[in-house]
């Protein structure tokens, strides 16, 4: 599954700073940044529970927003980068 992950979580106290934090890192255990708020996911569906569950129980649904796109196809069909693209393609060979 490629999946597309946005978030915008209130930081005007010291709980949403730790929320920010949480999302953040649950974010990164499964997929990559590609912007400071945006996370770009090549999972499964088992992953894609895990996450979706934990990134629910982590935002405070009055005071945040999370978005969760399912992309579908190749990520070439659906994303135009310009300019810096941080994406790492894992399906392909890493040279070193």
């Amino acid at each position: 599954m490629n999946i597309l992950i946005a978030y915008d979580v209130n930081t005007e106290t010291v709980e949403g700073q730790k929320r920010l934090r949480r999302v953040a890192k649950a974010c990164t255990e499964y997929c990559q940044r590609v912007q400071k708020s945006l996370f770009e996911c090549y999972i499964n569906a088992e992953q894609f529970e895990k996450l979706e569950h934990l990134l629910i129980n982590i935002i405070d649904n009055k005071k945040d927003s999370l978005r969760i796109y399912l992309l579908y196809g190749a990520r070439e069909r659906f994303v135009r980068v310009y300019g810096i693209d941080r994406y790492i393609d894992f399906e392909k060979p890493l040279i070193l």
